[in-house]
C-alpha cells in the first residue's frame, strides 16, 4: 500500500479480522455478557470522565490481566470464550490490544469502533443518554 505508514497497514490487517463494536451496540454487548475493559491512561479518564460499567485495566498488563491461563488474571476473566471489549482514546490502540488477546487463544476479544471519544458521542446524542 503505498503512501500508508506501516502502522495504518498493520491496523488495517488487523481490524479485518476483528468483529469491531459500534458505540451503539455496546450496551447491548453488556447485555449480553461481554465485559468492556478501559485501557485508557488516568489523565484521559480524569479529562473526559469514566466509561460507565467498564473495567480499568492498564495497557502494559492487559494480556496477564485477561488471560484466563495466566496467575495474574482478575476473576472476570475465568474463560478464553469470555467476550471482551476493549476500549481506548480514540479506537486505535484498542484494536492491536484485541489481535493480542486474540493470539492468546481468547478468540471474542474485539474493540470499541472510534474508542471512548466515540462513544461519548453516541451517548450524548442519543434519546436515551
Amino acid at each position: 500500500m503505498v503512501g500508508l505508514a506501516a502502522i495504518d497497514v498493520l491496523l488495517e490487517e488487523v481490524r479485518s479480522r476483528l468483529d469491531r463494536v459500534d458505540p451503539a451496540d455496546l450496551a447491548s454487548e453488556v447485555n449480553a455478557g461481554a465485559i468492556v475493559i478501559d485501557t485508557r491512561p488516568i489523565e484521559q479518564r480524569q479529562r473526559d470522565g469514566e466509561l460507565p460499567g467498564a473495567l480499568i485495566i492498564d495497557r502494559n498488563v492487559l494480556e496477564w490481566r485477561l488471560d484466563p491461563t495466566c496467575p495474574h488474571r482478575i476473576a472476570e476473566a475465568d474463560s478464553a470464550n469470555r467476550r471482551m471489549i476493549i476500549v481506548c482514546n480514540e479506537g486505535y490502540s484498542s484494536s492491536l490490544a484485541a489481535t493480542s488477546l486474540r493470539q492468546l487463544g481468547i478468540e471474542r476479544a474485539t474493540d470499541l469502533v472510534g474508542g471512548f471519544q466515540a462513544w461519548k458521542r453516541f451517548s450524548r446524542s442519543s434519546p436515551s443518554g
